[in-house]
């Protein structure tokens, strides 16, 4: 988890005056705690939400029960949802989120290293990065966190670049 790749999004989003709230299962607030190191983290940070229990993801963030009933909780549409449901219960301009497998075991039949993530945008707007990511349960978790700023930088700097003078 690079302090550099944290503070770049953060500027980014200050430059945009936009916001962004987390939806977090397998890192369990290591994306907000990341997104909060940078001095003035409160100019664009709104808050998250930990939804690590499947039932959550539907009560607290309005993803779809009948979708998470087919397909389990590790699923790019879930993590759609996740992001589109923080996005709208705190107000934020972006919403990020992330779902899967961190290990030890696999979890409703996808492998350890699976994850989703997505984000939501104005306009309803959803990015998405499917990884299978290498290594430990710890290395897992913290790949995440990079895959998901870089993800955000990525919307971020295509945005400002089509909308830059």
């Amino acid at each position: 988890m690079s302090p550099d790749l944290a503070a770049g999004v953060l500027a980014l989003l200050v430059r945009r005056e936009a916001t962004i709230a987390v939806a977090e299962s397998l890192t369990a607030g290591l994306i907000g705690a990341a997104l909060t190191v940078p001095s003035g983290a409160s100019a664009a940070f709104r808050g998250g939400v930990i939804v690590y229990a499947t039932d959550l993801k539907a009560r607290m963030l309005g993803v779809p029960k009948d979708l998470l009933d087919r397909e389990g909780a590790v699923h790019p549409d879930v993590a759609a949802a996740m992001a589109a449901g923080v996005r709208r219960v705190t107000g934020s301009t972006y919403g990020l989120a992330v779902t899967g497998v961190a290990g030890p075991d696999e979890q409703d039949g996808k492998a350890v290293g699976t994850v989703h993530i997505a984000v939501s945008g104005p306009g309803d707007a959803i990015w998405h990065r499917d990884v299978l990511l290498p290594g430990s349960r710890e290395e897992i978790r913290k790949s995440t966190v990079t895959e998901g700023l870089d993800l955000l930088r990525g919307v971020l700097e295509a945005y400002v670049g089509e909308h830059s003078g």
